[in-house]
C-alpha cells in the first residue's frame, strides 16, 4: 500500500518513519517551494505541485493526473499541515480517499470556521467577532483582546495582542482582511488532546497532555497532565468524540485546551498529528503517527496506553543536533531542516520515575540550549 502526504516536513518524514515497519510506502507532494525537501528526502518519491491554469486559477485535470501517477498512484492521501491548497485536494479526491477529509481540512484551516464549527456542537470556545474593527470589537469584549488572522497564523505569527485604544488604532491602520478578534481567557493552564479516529469509527484517546510555550511557540509537553480531575477528562473526550463524529474523520486531531476552573474551553484545532503528541514516540505503546497511518491504511488502531510519565523537549533554532544533551532516558528525534532562528528542527523526548525528576531534566535541558545559542 502506497500513501502520499500533503507536505514535506518533519510531520511527514515523523508519519513515514512509523509506517515504513508496517510495510507500507510514501510519496510526498512538495506544495511550498520556499522550503527544502530535507526532511523527507529518501523516504519515498517526491513531487512538485503542477502549476495552476492562470485563466481559471485551477489545476488542469491531465495535470492531476499526471502527478497522481507520478507519486506512484496512492492508495490514499494525507496531509501535514492544514494550510494546504484545497483545491488541490478537491482534485486529488477523484483518485483515492482524502484523510482526513476536505471538510474538515477546510473547517480547521480557518479561524473564523473553525469557530462556526465548535459553536454549532455546543463545544465552548473564547467569545470572538469576524472581520470587525478593533474599535468596535473591544466594545462587545473589552480590553485586552487577541486579533488572529484566520489563515496562515501558527506559533505566534500573524498574532497581534491589542491592550488599549492606541493598539486598536494601530492594528486598524493595517487594514487587514480575514481575520477574528478574540477576547482575552483568564485560564489556569494549557492542555490537549490526541486522538486517533479509525475508517470503521473507533476512536482511540491519548493521555491528556499539559503544554508550555513561550510567545506563542511550545517550548515542552509534559504527559499526563497533572491535577486534571475526572470530570475535565470526560468532557476532553466529549468534545474530541463531537467533533471526529461530526466530521467524519479518519485520521489523527489535535485539540489544545485552555482550562478554566473546572470547565474547558478550545483555543485550536489541529487536522494531523500534533507538536503536543511527540511524547507518544517514547511513552506510549503506539505513537500518534503510527496510529494516524494505521487510521488512514484502514488497519486496526494500536494501544494509546501510556508506558511512563514523559516529556517533550522542542529544539528551537538549535544549529545541530545536540547530542552533548543526551542521557540514557531520552531520545532525540532531529529534522534535517536548515537552521534559522524560532524554527523547530529536532525534539527530545524523555521518560522518567517520577514527575519532579522529569521536571528537573527538562528544566537543564532547557538552560544548556539556552546557553549553546
Amino acid at each position: 500500500m502506497r500513501i502520499a502526504i500533503v507536505g514535506c516536513g518533519q510531520l511527514s518524514r515523523m508519519m513515514a518513519l512509523a509506517g515504513i515497519p508496517l510495510g507500507l510506502k510514501f510519496s510526498f507532494i512538495h506544495d511550498d517551494k520556499t522550503q527544502t525537501r530535507d526532511c523527507v528526502q529518501g523516504l519515498g518519491i517526491i513531487e512538485y505541485t503542477p502549476s495552476k491554469e492562470a485563466d481559471t486559477n485551477s489545476y488542469a485535470k491531465q495535470a492531476i493526473a499526471d502527478l497522481y501517477q507520478a507519486l506512484g498512484e496512492p492508495d490514499c492521501i494525507s496531509v501535514e499541515k492544514e494550510q494546504v491548497d484545497v483545491t488541490l485536494l478537491q482534485a486529488l479526491a477523484g483518485f483515492c480517499p482524502i484523510y482526513p477529509g476536505v471538510d474538515a481540512i477546510k473547517a480547521c484551516q480557518h479561524r473564523g470556521a473553525e469557530k462556526q464549527l465548535l459553536t454549532r456542537l455546543n463545544i465552548p470556545t473564547s467569545p470572538y467577532v469576524y472581520n470587525e474593527t478593533a474599535i468596535k470589537a473591544v466594545e462587545v469584549l473589552g480590553y485586552p483582546v487577541m486579533a488572529k488572522s484566520c489563515t496562515e497564523g501558527y506559533d505566534g505569527k500573524n498574532q497581534w495582542v491589542i491592550k488599549n485604544a492606541d493598539d486598536a488604532i494601530k492594528f486598524d491602520a493595517l487594514r487587514l482582511t480575514d481575520y477574528i478578534i478574540e477576547g482575552f481567557i483568564e485560564f489556569d493552564k494549557e492542555i490537549s488532546l490526541v486522538s486517533t479516529r479509525g475508517q470503521s469509527g473507533e476512536i482511540a484517546h491519548y493521555s491528556l497532555t499539559d503544554n508550555y510555550h513561550e510567545k506563542g511557540i511550545l517550548i515542552h509537553s509534559i504527559s499526563p497532565a497533572v491535577n486534571i480531575s475526572d470530570d475535565l477528562q470526560a468532557q476532553a473526550m466529549r468534545y474530541m468524540e463531537s467533533l471526529l463524529n461530526e466530521l467524519d474523520y479518519v485520521g489523527t486531531l489535535a485539540i489544545e485546551f485552555f482550562v478554566v476552573g473546572e470547565r474547558l474551553m478550545v483555543n485550536e484545532l489541529a487536522p494531523r498529528v500534533h507538536n503536543s503528541g511527540h511524547w507518544t514516540q517514547l511513552g506510549g505503546i503506539t505513537c500518534q503517527f503510527e496510529n494516524h497511518v494505521r487510521a488512514i491504511a484502514g488497519l486496526p488502531l494500536g494501544s494509546t496506553e501510556q508506558i511512563s510519565i514523559t516529556g517533550m523537549f522542542n529544539l528551537i533554532g538549535t544549529e545541530k543536533p545536540p547530542f552533548e544533551v543526551l542521557t540514557a532516558n531520552s531520545k532525540l528525534h532531529w529534522y534535517n531542516k536548515v537552521s534559522k532562528a524560532k524554527r523547530k528542527l529536532g525534539h527530545i523526548n524523555l521518560i522518567a520515575p517520577t514527575l519532579p525528576l522529569l521536571e528537573q531534566q527538562i528544566a537543564q535541558l532547557n538552560l544548556t540550549c539556552k546557553a549553546n545559542h
